[in-house]
């Protein structure tokens, strides 16, 4: 029998129930039901809707469902079409007319808003601790390699020298972003809808304030229609995802180069790598390009979402229903590759000869010979230009740039600039690539790491 029993003098078309029935993917959220059942309870207490002796009686009653989840002893009811309603089915099979007063000024339109807000407000938080956890992982892994310096690449081409804690931490800083766009989100989803009703509040004499306070809310909505029919959160929350998850496709592809022979930049431990079921000389970075592919189905499932909501009328409607099983499965695959991943960087070898020899490609240091013309007055556009000129003719005779520089009487004087590592020690500007600027970076990295931590509490 559904909620709705009354209305109707024929039974649900089993057709219509296999489309409607969401129980097989929202049982996850019984704990958080629970929860705001249980306020919802104490809710109605205060608003002298139900005694003491039945506030405390539905109090054990929810209680005692929990522990039926937790344990593994709930069975679902044939007609328990969601959990919202098996769970107030248990509670009037335990409390009898008292278990039927749990519903009583909620509709299950707030009900299920509320649920999924305290779902998805404990949900962003657990994705940005595992987020932080990364970022720490690359600061140690930089930290284990305090000097080794790799090339730094623009158009995928040799670019600049930098160093590997420099370059482990433009990650690190882009991740931190995803870390305050969650709680950003976190901040912005904290608002109670319990009390909305269906769509239009109720006549009865509740205070949202009481449950919204009780449940930890900044505070209770200001709308009813807005609150029952809002889902900007979980669309956010699916596009915060969706970003650590560009970042970690990004990261993902990195690593797939470094680990490749041609780069040998690294090596990923045994324990994150995989081989050839034909191929026995294979070591496979799957893990990267498992997180790689994972991506696009995180940017689906937000796309899918937005598709769903860009042409409802308000309030409430049946498409609602759709937001759960993309946000779940957003979650869950975020957890996988954020874990994957940290681990990846901490079972990491560098190779750092074959970076740093990569990176002191002389053909590099052309930027230096330009810059030292700026310093004696020469215009930059003309010394890009003068230089070019010799890096033409490097390419064209075979020869390397130094050469060419230490031969022309012009620039020899500036042919110490292509000793090893002398490139990478000039990148000296604030926020640069060099060992001169490295330190003031990672103050302020790790001081905006603490304060973002601090956020999360």
């Amino acid at each position: 029998m559904t909620l709705w029993s009354g209305r109707f003098s024929t039974p649900m078309a089993r057709a219509l129930w296999d489309l409607s029935e969401s129980y097989s993917f929202d049982h996850i959220l019984y704990a958080h039901d629970i929860m705001g059942s249980k306020a919802h309870v104490r809710g109605l207490e205060s608003a002298g809707l139900l005694s003491a002796e039945e506030c405390q009686l539905l109090l054990e009653t929810l209680d005692q469902i929990a522990q039926e989840f937790e344990s593994g002893a709930f069975v679902r009811a044939e007609g328990d079409e969601d959990i919202h309603m098996a769970i107030e089915r248990r509670a009037t099979e335990i409390a009898g007319d008292v278990g039927a007063k749990i519903h009583t000024a909620r509709s299950r339109n707030d009900q299920v808003a509320t649920t999924l807000r305290l779902f998805t407000r404990d949900a962003v938080a657990a994705v940005a601790q595992d987020t932080l956890e990364l970022i720490n992982a690359l600061i140690e892994v930089g930290a284990q390699h305090p000097g080794a310096y790799l090339p730094g690449y623009t158009h995928l081409q040799r670019a600049q020298p930098v160093l590997l804690a420099h370059h482990l931490n433009a990650h690190a800083w882009s991740l931190l972003r995803d870390v305050e766009r969650l709680l950003d989100a976190r901040e912005r989803m904290n608002i109670s809808p319990l009390g909305a009703g269906a769509l239009a509040g109720t006549s009865l004499p509740i205070q949202p304030q009481v449950t919204s306070d009780l449940l930890g809310f900044r505070e209770p909505f200001a709308n009813s229609m807005d609150a029952v029919s809002d889902r900007d959160f979980v669309a956010e929350t699916l596009f915060d995802i969706a970003m650590v998850g560009i970042h970690l496709s990004r990261m993902g592809e990195e690593l797939v180069l470094w680990t490749s022979a041609e780069f040998n930049f690294a090596t990923l431990g045994d324990d994150f790598t995989t081989g050839s079921s034909m191929l026995p000389q294979k070591k496979n970075s799957d893990v990267a390009e498992l997180a790689r592919g994972k991506s696009g189905r995180l940017v689906g499932n937000l796309t899918g979402l937005l598709v769903t909501l860009k042409g409802l009328p308000l309030s409430y409607n049946r498409d609602l229903q759709e937001d759960k099983e993309p946000l779940f499965d957003s979650i869950k695959q975020i957890f996988l590759m954020l874990s994957a991943m940290t681990g990846a960087y901490l079972s990491m070898t560098f190779n750092e000869g074959v970076a740093q020899f990569a990176a002191d490609d002389q053909f590099l240091v052309a930027i230096d010979v330009a810059e030292k013309l700026v310093e004696q007055g020469v215009p930059f556009r003309q010394a890009h230009e003068k230089v070019g000129r010799l890096v033409a003719e490097a390419v064209r005779e075979g020869k390397s740039l130094g050469e060419v520089v230490a031969t022309d009487e012009e620039f020899a004087q500036f042919a110490h600039l292509f000793a090893a590592g002398s490139a990478l020690q000039r990148r000296t500007s604030p926020g640069a690539s060099g060992p001169l600027a490295a330190d003031e970076q990672s103050e302020r990295l790790l001081a905006a790491l603490k304060a973002t931590s601090g956020r999360l509490g």
